[in-house]
């Protein structure tokens, strides 16, 4: 079964990214970018402005598809990822919802979490994150 999900590649004017550490399964206590699963009847656009306003408290403008990704859940689901770039347009960070924890992160910092696999490669492979300087 394939269960589809978005997620948020932000970044703020210092090349810092906005991660969350996941307060529940699966990936519990790991850290990723903002996210979660398209609900009946939401596009990705708003299924993604609804997920990072629950996790992180922030309010956001969707930009282009940075890159989809599959990974396998449990019980045999894949979870199809589709990740956009986003702006931040108000709101506050705060964690909430299933996210234990929310914060900007710098490469150095993003280097010494424990992420949902495969994250910082695949980021770097898409070229959306770190940032060329």
């Amino acid at each position: 079964m394939r269960v589809n999900c978005v997620g948020a590649v932000i970044t703020d004017g210092q090349g810092r990214l906005l991660l969350v550490r996941r307060g529940h399964p699966p990936g519990e206590g790991l850290w990723s970018i903002p996210g979660g699963r398209v609900e009946p009847g939401e596009t990705d656009v708003m299924a993604l402005e609804r997920e990072v306003l629950e996790e992180t408290g922030l309010r956001v403008a969707v930009g282009r598809l940075a890159g989809v990704v599959d990974r396998p859940g449990p019980g045999g689901v894949t979870y199809e990822i589709r990740d956009y770039l986003a702006a931040v347009t108000g709101g506050a960070l705060a964690a909430a919802d299933d996210a234990a924890e929310a914060r900007w992160c710098s490469p150095r910092d993003v280097a010494r979490l424990p992420l949902t696999e495969g994250l910082a490669e695949i980021l770097r492979e898409w070229g959306v994150w770190p940032l060329p300087a």
